[in-house]
C-alpha cells in the first residue's frame, strides 16, 4: 500500500459537485499547469508554486502539499452519495499530468474503494504521463480549444499538435473519452470552430462532445492575485448562440450537450 504514501501538491477540494462527471463528485484541485489559457477560472491553479491570494480583502494561502492516505477519508466521506448517483471522484486543475504518480495512486485508491474515476485534462504532456493513470480512469474529459494550432498557441500559450495525438491514443486505448470545449467568444465561437472539433472528436470515436459556454466567474482571483485579466471585454455568449452551435456539433454525429 506505498501508493497511498505518495504526495502531491493541490489548492481544493470541492464535495457534492455535480458537473466534470456523471453523478455527485468530489473533485480534487491539483496545482500547477502547463498552459496559459487566457479564459482560465483557476489562475491560482497555473503556478505550481504555493501563493497568497487576496480574497474578500484577506490573504488566502493557495496550494497545500498532501499525501493519498491524507485526503482519501474526505473522499470516501461522501461514498452513499456517489453509490446512489453514480458518483465519484474527479481529479481537476491545473494539469493533472503535471502530477501524473500522485494523481495515478489518487486515482487507484479511489478506483479500489470502488468508487468511479475521472479526470479534466487537456492531455497536453507526454503520452508516458498519460500511460501512468489509464489503468485507474474509467472517464477522460478532455478539453480541446481549437484545432487551429496558430491559435490554439496564441489564446493558451501551448500548440495543439500533441493534444490531438493524445486524443486518438487515449481513445484507442478503449477508456471513456468527452471531448470537451469552452466557447468563448472572439475565440472559438464560429461555426467552422466547432464543426472542426466536433468532427475530430467524432472521427476518434469519442463517446461524447460538450460545449461548455465562457463565463467570468474566475475574474476577480486575477485582482487578488495581482494580475491583469485578459478578457476583460468577453460577454458569455448567449443562449441562442450556444444552442446554435450545438446544432452545429451534432451534424457531426457524435452525441453533443452545453455544459458537462
Amino acid at each position: 500500500m506505498s501508493y497511498l504514501k505518495e504526495k502531491g501538491r493541490i489548492f481544493n477540494i470541492q464535495r457534492f459537485s455535480i458537473h466534470d462527471g456523471p453523478g455527485i463528485r468530489t473533485i480534487v484541485f491539483f496545482k500547477g499547469c502547463y498552459m496559459r489559457c487566457a479564459w482560465c477560472c483557476n489562475p491560482e491553479s497555473q503556478e505550481y508554486e504555493i501563493q497568497t491570494m487576496i480574497e474578500g480583502g484577506k490573504e488566502k494561502t493557495v496550494g497545500r502539499d498532501v499525501s493519498v492516505e491524507e485526503i482519501l477519508p474526505e473522499i470516501l466521506a461522501d461514498e452513499p452519495y456517489y453509490r446512489r448517483s453514480g458518483g465519484g471522484l474527479t481529479l481537476s486543475g491545473g494539469e493533472i499530468l503535471g502530477q501524473p504518480r500522485f494523481a495515478a495512486a489518487l486515482l487507484r485508491a479511489a478506483q479500489e474503494n470502488g468508487l468511479h474515476t475521472a479526470v479534466e485534462s487537456s492531455a497536453f504532456a507526454p503520452f508516458e504521463k498519460i500511460q501512468e493513470i489509464l489503468p485507474y480512469l474509467d472517464l477522460y474529459l478532455m478539453d480541446i480549444k481549437h484545432m487551429d494550432s496558430k491559435k490554439h498557441k496564441e489564446y493558451t500559450g501551448a500548440p495543439n499538435e500533441l493534444i490531438l495525438e493524445n486524443a486518438k491514443k487515449i481513445a484507442e486505448r478503449g477508456v471513456e473519452l468527452i471531448i470537451r470545449t469552452p466557447v468563448v467568444p472572439t475565440v472559438n465561437d464560429t461555426a467552422e470552430d466547432i464543426r472542426a472539433i466536433s468532427r475530430f472528436a467524432a472521427s476518434i470515436g469519442a463517446k461524447e462532445y460538450h460545449l461548455l459556454p465562457y463565463h467570468r466567474l474566475g475574474s476577480d482571483k486575477y485582482i487578488g492575485l495581482g494580475r491583469r485579466y485578459s478578457l476583460p471585454e468577453i460577454l458569455p455568449p448567449p443562449a441562442e448562440r450556444m444552442q446554435y452551435l450545438l446544432a452545429v456539433a451534432e451534424e457531426s454525429g457524435i452525441k453533443c450537450q452545453i455544459g458537462g
